[in-house]
């Protein structure tokens, strides 16, 4: 395998200076996340009725704080991250630990912590120091360490143990991603396809067990899913109201602004998770294919720089930042046309929320630091002293 190519060399002393890191910057990448923010900023207006002050105003706040955050993530060395990567990871564990012993109870969930200036969602930045953890985790090891039954449990309950501290908030919707953001990883370094097809077949002789552990909100969602006219008015509500949206804007929509369904408010949580309907709405099928012909486009730039890389820590952190990225973007994106359970996933760049938008810009900025030093070697233990 490929990926596997001098993953054993040495470090070389290899330091940028500022110039040639903005040199080396993506900033086509950086065009279509800014091009995304600013339909975000729009539609949001729009769903505000008309007015700055009701969510666009704060995601503007919140994209030029973040837009900052990016800039100085991507000038790090990369291998800074190599270093403190589980440092990283051991933080966001205890962040969670410190959710369940004082988090603040928001909607009957206890998922944010309160630092008096800022409230933090620590499940958000796991999905971040996860990903850091793993590429650390693989990098060194040979093609037979990964197909090790012995070598692949660490990283195993490395994702577990914080997928069950998130489920206990209860946050089905980010357990579920840090789980298919593992699983990709585990496939893009190379674990064997019979252990992904035993681990599936556990896990489904498992379900009754794990239906039983299932809040009733939950279980709620799930059949709601399956038959959503059994409660139109009630738990059926969300999903069926979103499908009227998605329909009525037609081919080309009725116009900024113009959208019945989304300014009487029949559309639940228009600023966050169903977003997309409110786009969809006003600027139909052809606004939703624009919108999401630029997510493809930064998928694909998210891949390029992962691909081109030539450490495997650089790889897989890249890679696994976009699937990451990609999983918000196809959950949500089905969750509203009711092809998916609905989980709570907010549309990347586009959804109102603090916390997500700039754990989603600290992806990115990793990704460019991934793309700035795309030629750097790095050894085993990620610093000079390898040797």
């Amino acid at each position: 395998m490929s990926f596997f190519k001098d993953r054993n060399c040495y470090m070389k002393n290899y330091n940028l200076s500022l110039k040639e890191k903005i040199m080396g910057f993506n900033w086509q990448l950086l065009f279509f996340i800014c091009l995304v923010v600013g339909i975000s900023l729009g539609v949001l207006y729009s769903a505000g009725g008309g007015r700055w002050n009701v969510w666009a105003s704060k995601q503007c706040m919140h994209f030029f704080i973040s837009l900052f955050i990016l800039f100085v993530v991507a000038m790090f060395n990369l291998r800074f991250f190599m270093r403190y990567a589980y440092w990283i990871y051991g933080a966001s564990l205890a962040m969670l630990v410190g959710v369940k012993l004082f988090g603040r109870v928001i909607m009957g969930a206890q998922r944010w912590l309160d630092f008096g200036f800022m409230q933090v969602q620590p499940s958000e930045c796991m999905k971040i120091a996860l990903i850091l953890a793993l590429a650390k985790y693989f990098h060194g090891a040979s093609l037979d360490d990964v197909r090790s039954v012995k070598f692949i449990i660490p990283p195993i309950l490395m994702v577990l143990v914080p997928v069950a501290l998130i489920l206990k908030q209860p946050d089905l919707g980010t357990a579920m991603m840090l789980v298919l953001v593992a699983v990709a990883i585990f496939f893009i370094v190379g674990v064997q396809i019979w252990k992904f097809i035993l681990v599936l077949a556990v896990g489904a002789c498992t379900m009754p067990i794990v239906w039983a552990f299932l809040h009733d909100y939950q279980k709620k969602r799930i059949l709601t899913f399956l038959n959503p006219e059994r409660d139109p008015l009630g738990d059926g509500y969300h999903i069926m109201q979103s499908k009227i949206t998605l329909g009525s804007g037609g081919f080309f929509g009725k116009g900024f602004m113009q959208g019945t369904q989304s300014q009487l408010s029949f559309i639940p949580e228009k600023q966050t998770d169903f977003i997309f309907t409110v786009l969809a709405e006003e600027f139909g099928l052809m606004g939703s294919l624009f919108l999401y012909a630029l997510y493809m486009i930064i998928i694909g730039y998210g891949i390029m720089i992962g691909l081109k890389c030539t450490s495997f820590f650089g790889k897989v952190l890249a890679l696994g930042l976009t699937v990451n990225f990609s999983l918000y973007v196809f959950i949500n994106m089905g969750m509203v046309m009711g092809l998916m359970p609905v989980v709570g996933v907010p549309l990347p760049l586009m959804s109102s929320g603090g916390t997500a938008m700039l754990t989603l810009f600290i992806g990115f900025g990793l990704i460019e630091c991934v793309g700035i030093n795309k030629e750097m070697v790095i050894g085993r233990l990620g610093s000079i002293d390898d040797e």
